[in-house]
């Protein structure tokens, strides 16, 4: 299933759309969940007393990079561990995956099971780096390894959630997300994106194993 990108940047009243849901939702997000967001962020500093976020670079829109923002729910060493690890990706294809991440700190398995980590990125969707709903932002050194059918996920901008996360999150390997991401791309409207967000709450209350 290929993507003709001149159609998909040509929908400017849908994209300008969820621009303006995106702020105004994200907003109110930080706003009505600011409890929640100073409670994890003194658990996580309780428990190793090292950073509260966690910063990377990560990969929007037609290749430009930005900083992503996540609560920290690694040891501060992390990324050095990564090279020792790679061999036991659980996932096919440049992305790594581990269910039984060692590098995990004990809060850090409840924010990740609950996706709570991923609430500071309601900064970088405020910011136009993300959007609410979208394919999963890739590092720079996953997108070294894209072929150009894979690139497609670039079309448009990344999201905090997406069909991926919230239909077979866990089921399928690299490739499979491809399809879904490009999938998404190809249907994506205002009533495909209230689905997926509706879907990703039902996931934080009941999670669907995620890791």
């Amino acid at each position: 299933m290929a993507l003709d990108k001149e159609k998909v940047n040509s929908r400017i009243i849908y994209h300008g759309l969820k621009r303006c849901f995106d702020i105004i939702a994200a907003s109110f997000g930080l706003l009505i969940l600011s409890p929640l967001l100073i409670t994890i962020a003194l658990m996580i500093k309780r428990e190793d007393h090292g950073p509260v976020f966690y910063k990377q670079i990560r990969v929007s829109k037609d290749g430009r990079k930005f900083k992503m923002y996540k609560f920290r729910s690694m040891f501060v060493n992390a990324d050095q561990m990564l090279d020792e690890l790679k061999e036991k990706n659980d996932v096919e294809g440049p992305m790594f995956k581990m269910k039984d991440d060692p590098r995990i700190t004990k809060i850090g398995h409840f924010i990740r099971k609950h996706s709570l980590d991923e609430l500071p990125q309601f900064i970088n969707v405020i910011k136009g780096d993300m959007s609410l709903v979208g394919p999963r932002p890739p590092l720079p050194s996953e997108v070294e390894e894209y072929s150009a059918y894979d690139k497609q996920r670039l079309y448009v901008i990344p999201g905090c959630t997406g069909l991926w996360q919230v239909t077979k999150r866990n089921e399928v390997g690299f490739n499979g997300m491809v399809q879904l991401d490009i999938e998404y791309i190809k249907k994506a409207g205002l009533g495909l994106d209230l689905w997926i967000l509706l879907k990703t709450v039902e996931i934080v209350i009941k999670p669907n194993e995620s890791y």
